[in-house]
């Protein structure tokens, strides 16, 4: 039996939330959980619109990381 350990080298994660605070705030917890396996932030891409079912803005981002080099 062979014991290996692969480097995650990307990871794209998606985000929503109904205020801008909560969307930061999932992304931040995300960082340092990822922190753990060596990745940091590449790029963030993120979104705004208006949802006319719930009246409500909704925020949405994608997150980017990379291994640290």
């Amino acid at each position: 039996m062979d014991f290996r350990l692969d480097l995650i080298e990307t990871k794209i994660e998606f985000f929503e939330a109904y205020d801008l605070k909560t969307l930061e705030l999932k992304i931040d917890q995300q960082i340092e959980s990822n922190k753990a396996l060596l990745l940091d932030v590449f790029s963030i891409n993120h979104q705004v619109v208006f949802n006319p079912k719930t009246e409500k803005m909704h925020y949405s981002a994608v997150v980017h990381f990379k291994a640290k080099r």
